[in-house]
Formats: structure tokens, sequence, C-alpha cells
């Protein structure tokens, strides 16, 4: 069984039995239904929405009967908004026929990796040899399966300016370090060792979390699995429409990346207010927005 199905409000499923019921309802009457002929085979999809942008979908092949073989499934949540726009390259994966996007975004300075949505439009985009624009247009999402909520970090104005400031100059270095401007190298290996320097002399007298605002770090061993620390913006309460189960849906900004995390409410530690920040672990989703 999928460990997300929690996130989504299906915390009870705890046996194939139940699983399959739910399986073989959305195969029977599912919220949306897209397919796309590739050689001579038919990749299908089925989704069911449990609550606006929040549902399952099952992926797999149609035969010539008409008959619908699941490759595999997830719990999907998507994102309300554009959070990158970047050249993206999209990987297949060994075992199955899920995909993978990744694109290099400066805020990070490392490859962002998301599981990607859309798998039926890429591909149908793909099998038509239509051009992509470049770049393309992302939004992200997240679901979790355990999170805190922590308090912010004080800050004035002044801060907040020589903040912005920092982090411009941060991204044109890293542009320009991945040209191999070797200055621009060398200004972030120095930048590097002042902050590790900084943050050692007061990690001894502070706690950690009043030092570190945001972090967007890869977590296990899967690429699309993160450790986040972000300031949440909104936050909605939704009820799942088939279980009834709560959840809450926390539009939150990460190294001034904007996204949407989705996590069952008796997973998460705090009340979760604007201002406020959201520690936990994510798997991170993705839509390419292709005709954009």
């Amino acid at each position: 069984m999928h460990s997300y199905l929690r996130t989504i409000g299906f915390s009870k499923i705890t046996n194939r039995v139940t699983l399959n019921k739910v399986l073989d309802s959305i195969i029977m009457d599912p919220t949306a239904k897209r397919l796309v002929q590739v050689n001579d085979i038919v990749y299908t999809e089925m989704s069911m929405e449990v609550a606006d942008g929040i549902g399952i979908t099952l992926r797999g092949e149609v035969d010539k009967n008409n008959n619908f073989y699941m490759d595999h499934y997830f719990p999907y949540l998507i994102g309300k908004s554009i959070s990158a726009k970047e050249e993206v390259s999209i990987n297949k994966k060994v075992d199955t026929e899920a995909y993978t996007g990744m694109c290099d975004d400066y805020r990070l300075g490392v490859s962002l990796i998301f599981y990607l949505q859309n798998v039926i439009e890429y591909l149908d985009k793909k099998n038509s040899n239509k051009l992509l624009k470049i770049p393309l247009s992302i939004s992200l999402s997240a679901l979790s399966l355990e999170g805190k909520i922590l308090l912010p970090i004080e800050k004035d104005e002044v801060h907040v300016k020589n903040l912005t400031a920092e982090k411009k100059y941060r991204n044109k270095l890293i542009a320009e370090a991945k040209k191999g401007n070797q200055d621009a190298i060398d200004s972030l290996t120095i930048d590097d060792i002042d902050t590790y320097a900084m943050v050692s002399k007061r990690a001894k007298k502070e706690d950690i979390y009043s030092i570190v605002d945001t972090c967007f770090i890869p977590y296990g061993s899967e690429s699309d699995n993160y450790s986040v620390i972000a300031t949440i913006l909104d936050s909605n309460l939704i009820v799942n429409s088939y279980t009834k189960e709560e959840l809450y849906e926390l539009h939150v900004i990460c190294n001034d990346i904007s996204f949407n995390i989705l996590i069952n409410r008796e997973d998460l530690l705090g009340e979760p207010l604007p201002g406020r920040r959201f520690k936990g672990n994510i798997w991170l989703q993705g839509k390419i927005n292709f005709n954009n």
C-alpha cells in the first residue's frame, strides 16, 4: 500500500481488501480519465478527487477489449500556483511507468527533482513530436506524513532588505559559477566557510531553529523526497469527501519557492497560522504546464 494514502485522508486503509474497494470505485466511476496511444500501447490515467485538487490517480494500460491493467497508483495534490520556470529534463523510472522531472533552480543551488503528475500529457506531447516551450512553468506541491509547527524568527525591516539583497547576489554568483566563472566559485566557497563558522559559533548559545530560517534538503534514498523548513503564507482545513478525515493544506514559501503542502490533521503538531513555519519531510510532486 502507498504510504502517503493517509496524507490525503485514507489513514483507515490497513489491508489490501479495503484498498481494492477504493481502487475499484475509481475504475468504475473516475472523476477524470486521460489516455494516449504510443505505438501499440494505450496508456491510461484514472483519477478520483476527494477534495479540490486532491485525490488518487491510477496509471496503467488498456487492451483492445477496453480492459484496464493497473501499473501503479499514487495520491496527489495539484499545486495552486507557479513555483518555478526553468528548463526541465524528464526521466522515466526503471521499474514502473512513472516519471520524474528535474530542473536547476538558482534559489536552491541544487537540482530540484519532483514526481511528475501529468505523465499522459507529457507522453502526448512527446508522441506527436510537438515542440515544448523552454523554459516551462512548474506547479509544485508536496505530501507529508509528519510535521511540526515552529514559531517564526523575529526580523526587522532592515534585516529583511539585507537578506533579499544577499539572496539576489548569491543567485547571481551561482549562475556565474555554473558558467565556469572561477571568481564566482571562489566567492561561494568563502561564503559557505563563513556561514559554517557563524552557525557553529551561534549554535553554542542559540537554538538551531532560531538561526536557520528555512531549508530545502534532499532526504532519504528517494530523489524526490526532501526535508524542509518553510514559512506558512496561508492554511486551509479541508475534509476528504470520501472518508470525512480532516486535512491541512498549507501554502508555504521556502528559499523563495512557493508551493502547497498537504498533511493529515492528525499528523501535524501545532497550529499552522500564517507567519509560523512548517518543519517536516515531504514527497515533492509537480505538474508541468506544457501549454503555457
